[in-house]
């Protein structure tokens, strides 16, 4: 299983010399599976490099999953190139939506005022799974969903292969059950054991009191979850959008500091929007 980040900026993409390291596009992953499927999560404006490699590529086929609908993970869906080439085929996965909330949802992105082309004239054929099941398949690559704990619901990902394990959560509040969310026991769970666990750090401790019940976790929280899971990596994802290159350096020093007082053998890095590896 291939990953690799197309961006990992929260709330709205930045840019400026400030944000070389880590990027300023919003989020976007891209899963390459052993069977050659190509899976995308999310459509943050880091979409826009993903389609442009991916076209050069020669990839005609394209599985799209969600895990919400808040403005940076669907406003840079209209410009994938390859949807407005015909035969190319996107399959859109139910999750964490059914067929006609994600149809209508990607239609008002693309809807007048916002954007010249509708998405009735999108060129490539797009289908749709009818709802999300608690574990499906793409390709040889096993998918299962989990509530995650953030305003207007959505779900976090395991994605399994050949016995590899990447957890993707982002946008999870670790330190409040918003409605339809889990508890912190029940995501240490569906996390335990994973090789890698990219999650939401947005704040910092002193920056948390201000924004709690915004949907995003604390950098420290999501250290604890990993530690206490027994996971091998740990990427931290939704990058504050004022979070500086050097502000990131520090908070991934910090996180390192607390894996290493407990002498645990887990890798911790701040994820970039080019950062990519195997499992």
């Amino acid at each position: 299983m291939f990953i690799r980040c197309w961006g990992s900026r929260g709330s709205i993409p930045v840019s400026g010399k400030s944000y070389l390291k880590y990027g300023g596009d919003t989020t976007c992953i891209e899963i390459r599976a052993r069977s050659g499927d190509i899976i995308v999560v999310d459509a943050g404006t880091g979409i826009r490099r993903c389609g442009n490699h991916l076209e050069s590529e020669g990839h005609l086929n394209y599985n799209f999953i969600f895990t919400h609908a808040h403005w940076d993970h669907i406003m840079g869906f209209p410009f994938f190139k390859p949807l407005h080439a015909a035969g190319n085929h996107i399959h859109l996965h139910g999750c964490p939506f059914d067929t006609h909330y994600v149809k209508r949802i990607l239609s008002q992105v693309m809807g007048k005022p916002h954007f010249p082309v509708a998405y009735a004239d999108i060129q490539a054929r797009i289908t749709y799974e009818p709802f999300c099941p608690q574990k499906f398949e793409i390709g040889s690559v096993t998918v299962e969903p989990i509530a995650i704990s953030h305003p207007n619901g959505g779900s976090g990902y395991k994605f399994t292969e050949d016995g590899k394990r990447f957890v993707f959560l982002t946008d999870n509040e670790l330190g409040h059950t918003h409605p339809g969310g889990h508890p912190y026991e029940t995501y240490a769970e569906f996390v335990s054991g994973a090789d890698l666990l990219i999650h939401d750090a947005e704040y910092t401790p002193e920056e948390y009191h201000q924004f709690k019940k915004w949907g995003h976790s604390v950098f420290t929280d999501a250290v604890k979850l990993a530690i206490e899971s027994d996971c091998k990596m740990l990427g931290l994802f939704h990058l504050n959008q004022e979070r500086t290159d050097s502000e990131m350096d520090r908070i991934v020093v910090e996180a390192r500091k607390q894996i290493a007082a407990g002498n645990h053998p887990i890798e911790c890095f701040g994820v970039s929007s080019d950062w990519q590896m195997t499992l």
